[in-house]
């Protein structure tokens, strides 16, 4: 059998697994090896080849920020970080028309900056916001859509874990990529504010009312947050600036966050080895996804299918806005029924060759980063789109009163602002980049 038809049976091979419900660094890791067993024709190049990618996929130091940035998540809600944020914004806007449903879309924002997980940030706001919404009154399509958009802005927002696993696998600079993406997720959650805002004066019904908070309780919410101001600014504006390397700056977050809970009491012997624990699966989660991923993509370039398809791309006559127009629908289906960390993943490896070979009028490092920033965001929208964007189960398991039909109702008006601000972005990726050029 040809190398390439190898390749093409073993897409088929891992998509049947993962409908299997086989988890998909096992199924990448599987196919991958098999496929390369069989390519090479013996079993020894394969044990020789083994050790070498395992070792190169690892060996980066710029991995060693996912543990950290789990962390700090971990201590973030244990120091009542999330909880601040949301009471904060509901004291300035919870009283207007949508207010307490805006308030948590903006305390994700919040959250995500120094959480770094779309799932993560999902799970606690939807924690600390969902009982304040239903005794706000709100529907619960609103409420729970709200929440289930405002989740992904874990993912885009920096810090974020995917940000970081796009720069190394694209070989660009983490600091510039965290850079990039602020824009578009400050553009993220204004977009979510303003769907909210058509929604309940197009419905008055969907949304409740509350009581101005006083000038007083404003004062003392927003007194509050400022330890989530001081470890953004540190961590990003520290890496930006040159002060510390994104592994530093991780490093800091976490003894940031760490410090700021044990001061508010919330980390203790157990609640620390709790946080270990979970952060220690999380990560052995994401580096066996990163294995898996590093040993099919090794049977892929040994099949030579990301430079066929590439070199067939190219013969084809497509414009550059075709093919990334192409691999954006691909990126949004695909969304829909895997994790975003797997999907860059598995996907970039043949896609970024492939685009890197088309000419959008941009330097080459520009390019990359403003083609990471879309790939994020259509990935982004997988997770809220109907029937099984994974970001829909976590909300949805918090409210299993609201039916999963109102919850899918709810979400679609913000999916169609996420598919907007795509457009906008591909049409002009000077406000993705405009702050790198500045700078």
């Amino acid at each position: 059998m040809e190398p390439m038809t190898m390749a093409l049976w073993g897409i088929a091979a891992m998509l049947v697994l993962i409908m299997l419900r086989v988890p998909i660094g096992l199924s990448m890791l599987a196919v991958g090896l098999v496929g390369s067993w069989q390519v090479y024709g013996s079993v020894g190049p394969l044990v020789a080849n083994l050790k070498t990618f395992t070792f190169s996929s690892f060996s980066s130091a710029s991995l060693s920020v996912v543990p950290l940035f789990l962390l700090m998540g971990q201590f973030a809600a244990l120091g009542g970080m999330s909880t601040a944020l949301f009471k904060a914004a509901e004291a300035f806007i919870g009283h207007r028309k949508g207010g307490v449903a805006m308030a948590a879309v903006g305390a994700c924002a919040g959250f995500g900056s120094i959480c770094g997980s779309s799932l993560a940030t999902a799970a606690t706001m939807g924690q600390v916001a969902l009982p304040e919404l239903r005794r706000a009154g709100y529907a619960g399509s609103l409420a729970t859509g709200a929440l289930a958009a405002g989740g992904t802005l874990g993912i885009l927002i920096p810090p974020s874990i995917v940000l970081v696993i796009y720069a190394v696998l694209a070989e660009q600079n983490i600091a510039k990529m965290f850079t990039a993406a602020i824009v578009p997720g400050v553009l993220a959650a204004v977009g979510y504010i303003l769907v909210i805002a058509i929604q309940v004066r197009l419905n008055p019904k969907l949304a409740g009312t509350m009581e101005p908070a006083t000038r007083k309780e404003r004062i003392d919410a927003l007194l509050a947050i400022w330890p989530v101001a001081l470890i953004f600014l540190l961590v990003i504006g520290g890496i930006y600036a040159g002060i510390f390397t994104p592994t530093e700056g991780a490093a800091v977050g976490a003894g940031g966050t760490g410090l700021l809970a044990w001061i508010k009491g919330g980390l203790r012997r157990q609640s620390l080895l709790a946080s270990l624990e979970a952060t220690a699966s999380g990560t052995g989660m994401v580096f066996l996804i990163v294995l898996g991923a590093a040993a099919f993509n090794n049977f892929l370039a040994l099949s030579q299918l990301p430079q066929e398809l590439a070199f067939w791309v190219g013969d084809q006559g497509f414009s550059p806005y075709t093919v990334l127009w192409a691999i954006l629908i691909f990126y949004l289906v695909f969304g829909c029924v895997m994790d975003s960390l797997s999907m860059i993943l598995l996907t970039v490896p043949i896609f970024f060759p492939m685009v890197s070979g088309l000419d959008f009028g941009l330097p080459p490092e520009e390019m990359a980063i403003w083609f990471g920033v879309l790939v994020l965001i259509v990935v982004e929208v997988g997770l809220i789109t109907p029937p099984v964007g994974m970001n829909l189960f976590v909300i949805q398991a918090m409210a299993p009163d609201i039916k999963i039909t109102d919850t899918y109702r709810g979400v679609w008006p913000f999916v169609a602002s996420d598919l907007a601000r795509v457009v906008i972005l591909v049409m002009f990726p000077a406000i993705t980049l405009f702050i790198l050029q500045w700078s």
